[in-house]
């Protein structure tokens, strides 16, 4: 799917989903970080990874555009309200792409709770479970 942007507020360089399916129940996305991406610079020059947090921020981005396609749309605009049981096993790396596939847990128009998983080719990189309230502040 393209046009991300008509169902995200982000914007480049905040902006880390590039193509989301639905498949079943499943929110399956992708993100190609490349080695020009701004946060290499300063974390680590010597080793660029992505920074974990950045790699949640993915899933969550890529959870709010695959819940607006099964047909949840928030009163305002979604944020974070917990990011719980996150962990990284793999450091994700200038050129890697990342695939994500991510559940509802539980989905509705004031409350988005997700779990994801994120890989680069076959190995699991990082695992997480989030949830987003809507803001009160319009989308």
């Amino acid at each position: 799917m393209k046009n991300i942007e008509q169902y995200l507020p982000h914007r480049p360089p905040f902006l880390f989903v590039d193509d989301v399916v639905i498949e079943g129940d499943a929110i399956r996305a992708t993100h190609a970080f490349s080695a020009e991406d701004w946060f290499f610079k300063g974390h680590f020059p010597s080793y660029p990874i992505v920074p974990g947090v950045l790699l949640v921020e993915s899933m969550a981005q890529a959870g709010g555009v695959g819940a607006k396609l099964m047909g949840v749309y928030p009163k305002s605009l979604f944020m974070f309200a917990k990011i719980k049981e996150a962990r990284f096993k793999q450091p994700v790396r200038p050129g890697d792409v990342f695939t994500m596939e991510i559940s509802n847990l539980r989905a509705s128009s004031v409350v988005l709770h997700q779990r994801g998983i994120g890989k680069v080719g076959n190995t699991v990189v990082v695992e997480a479970e989030w949830m987003s309230i809507a803001s009160g502040v319009p989308e």
